[in-house]
């Protein structure tokens, strides 16, 4: 009964009914950026309550919480930073103007595999530098999330993109993948967005998290309502360092034992990334959906 009702609160924040886009599509109107924010959102706060109504114990004992990427409003949520229908309305503005600036200019996020002996920075360089001589003004071309070693998301123009799918193998790409995104997030390229947002974060009342919630853009615990609102700001621009993130919550001394991990929301990206980053957190970790 709380799932429902939190999914119908979100719909009239919304003013289009989130439960029947996220049960039934169309699947190329979920996922734009101005629906799937918000999908993203409720949907892992749903899981949250499916945990709490099968396994209490995980959320009266949770000591630390992180989202990546615009899942930080749903572990700001959480944490009790932020109220459900604040954060509803927040990534309703974060969404729109993300996608505004999106359709700026054509471009988009595309993850790399790297051997060992490549640079993600280095190979963003050569990238930008191929847009330039393509009379590309102010060209974008960086790490938009760091993932785990040797993998990485890259966002940026459209032409740049391309140079990196066509010299692939010269660069040291052993695999990549483009995502299903509208633009270039958590780049340059988002800077339109910064403002909408910064006057919402404004206008809505954020306190100190009740457990540790880290931050996207360094890895480190929010202390105070004022470094949220400027963190999730900046978090539009920046790149999201889950990998650093991951490193900071799991940082345990030899022998100790590590804590278990719930991947609460749509999908099993990150309990895959995990694995990567950690085998042995990944050992006590399980995914929970709505």
């Amino acid at each position: 009964p709380n799932v429902a009702a939190m999914y119908e609160r979100a719909s009239d924040i919304l003013n289009y009914d989130l439960q029947l886009l996220c049960l039934e599509g169309p699947k190329e109107q979920l996922d734009k950026t101005v629906h799937c924010q918000a999908a993203v959102l409720v949907t892992s706060l749903a899981a949250v309550e499916r945990l709490r109504a099968t396994q209490p114990w995980a959320i009266e004992n949770c000591v630390a919480a992180a989202g990546f990427s615009v899942g930080e409003y749903a572990a700001l949520v959480f944490s009790q930073a932020i109220s459900f229908e604040d954060a509803v309305r927040l990534v309703k503005i974060r969404g729109e103007a993300m996608q505004a600036a999106s359709e700026l200019v054509p471009s988009g996020l595309m993850t790399l595999f790297l051997m060992t002996t490549a640079n993600a920075n280095f190979i963003c360089k050569l990238a930008k530098e191929w847009c330039a001589r393509k009379d590309i003004e102010d060209p974008v071309c960086s790490v938009a999330n760091y993932l785990f070693p040797h993998c990485k998301v890259i966002g940026g123009h459209e032409e740049a993109l391309r140079f990196i799918e066509l010299n692939a193998r010269d660069l040291g790409v052993k695999k990549m993948k483009r995502l299903p995104v509208s633009g270039a997030f958590h780049t340059a390229l988002m800077r339109p967005a910064r403002a909408p947002l910064a006057k919402a974060l404004q206008a809505v009342h954020i306190k100190a998290p009740r457990i540790m919630t880290h931050s996207n853009l360094d890895g480190i615990a929010y202390r105070n309502p004022d470094e949220i609102r400027r963190k999730l700001e900046e978090q539009l621009v920046m790149p999201v360092k889950w990998e650093q993130l991951m490193q900071v919550v799991y940082n345990r001394d030899v022998g100790e034992e590590f804590p278990r991990t719930f991947e609460c929301g749509p999908g099993v990206t990150l309990r895959a990334v995990l694995k990567n980053v950690n085998g042995k957190a990944w050992n006590v970790s399980e995914s929970i959906s709505a």
